[in-house]
């Protein structure tokens, strides 16, 4: 088991996205230049006095690169450490180092969250030694050395705590957004066995005619190209869409002419108004399938989690080779997004990209919570 999880850790990659370096790092970096300065300065006790403070000086320096370099940071930090403690252990010279070297403490932090399994086993080992021969150059008492040895080592744990849940939580978006795809392909299966089966029975209608009518073989290729056209368009939806190798569901798939029926089923608490402008019959069946969808998506959210909501509105406008879907509801206005816990958002999100459109949501300008989305008349080619 033990060897297991080693290997587990060895094989980890790096964080993903490392924060960029902002303004708040640099607000560190100043102030510990600045204590580092002052206390060098100040201080009486101090040995080996420029040393310390050219010291201090790049560990602070150090930190602006704790995250994008974990594992370098860590060893040139902790080797000058170790350096320093094998010369205090050599000269038996007093304590080395400023106050405000505890800086380093954010060091294991950074390279436990942000590091890759290698990198982390190896900066453990150096944060380790030095450790060892910092307790032995500056030994007070057994306690101070144990609770020292915590305090470094607690923002590592800290870090594989908060790496473990934004990991999981990153798992968890994916499987949300591989769900919304196969659903998203098993609707596509049964546009595009729709096509191919109109394809097969023109064909071999032209065949059939083909002798004593070419005017009709002529008409059945035109209606074979148009098919084709349709079916090559979705099949380029299709492709890098994942569904797994379980049979697709045949039945209709919904579209916007199912926006009543849908908003029928929510009741007369909130009330949902439906409207629909434009030529809605041009829309690709995926598209069509998309809006419903998203609209049914949203609508199960007001209800579910907008605060004294008593009305919703569906607007559904097509305008040239767009078609633009916007949910609107009346509850209370907040800042917080609607069902933070949940993954109706990253889906809908998803279904709108596979589809070459685009996806927004937030609360209106008055109260409630607005969502819109556009989308291309016809699914865009992938």
């Amino acid at each position: 088991m033990v060897r297991n999880a080693v290997r587990s850790l060895l094989a980890e990659p790096r964080a993903p996205q490392p924060p960029r370096r902002v303004w708040r790092d640099w607000v560190l970096v100043s102030g510990l230049l600045t204590a580092g300065i002052l206390e060098g300065v100040l201080r009486d006790d101090l040995v080996w006095r420029p040393a310390a403070v050219v010291l201090a000086i790049a560990v602070a320096f150090a930190l602006l690169w704790r995250r994008t370099f974990p594992l370098a940071v860590v060893a040139a930090v902790f080797g000058a450490l170790i350096v320093v403690d094998i010369g205090v252990l050599v000269s038996g010279s007093g304590p080395f180092g400023l106050y405000t070297m505890i800086c380093v403490v954010l060091l294991p932090y950074s390279l436990v969250r942000w590091g890759s399994g290698r990198e982390i086993g190896i900066g453990l080992v150096i944060i380790g030694v030095a450790l060892v021969l910092g307790n032995i150059a500056d030994f007070t008492s057994y306690v101070e050395a144990v609770f020292g040895s915590m305090f470094l080592l607690f923002p590592a744990t800290l870090a594989a705590a908060v790496r473990y849940r934004s990991t999981a939580r990153i798992r968890e978006l994916d499987q949300v957004r591989l769900r919304e795809r196969e659903q998203l392909a098993r609707e596509l299966h049964d546009t595009v066995a729709h096509h191919v089966s109109a394809i097969v029975i023109r064909a071999q209608a032209g065949r059939a005619v083909a002798a004593t009518r070419p005017e009709a073989a002529v008409e059945a290729l035109a209606v074979i190209e148009a098919e084709g056209t349709r079916t090559l368009s979705e099949m380029r939806t299709m492709v890098g869409v994942l569904r797994d190798a379980s049979a697709a569901e045949l039945a209709p798939q919904p579209g916007v002419a199912d926006l009543e029926r849908l908003a029928r089923s929510v009741g007369d608490r909130p009330r949902v108004e439906v409207e629909v402008s434009g030529e809605i019959e041009e829309f690709g069946p995926a598209v069509g399938a998309a809006i419903y969808r998203i609209a049914q998506e949203s609508i199960t959210n007001a209800v579910r989690h907008a605060r004294q909501v008593t009305r919703i509105d569906v607007s559904v406008t097509s305008d040239g080779d767009a078609v633009r879907l916007t949910i609107r509801d009346d509850g209370e206005a907040t800042s917080v997004p609607r069902n933070p816990l949940g993954y109706g958002l990253v889906g809908m999100t998803e279904r709108a990209m596979l589809l070459g459109g685009s996806f927004a949501a937030g609360p209106g300008a008055e109260r409630g919570w607005t969502v819109d989305v556009v989308l291309p008349r016809t699914a865009a080619g992938r």
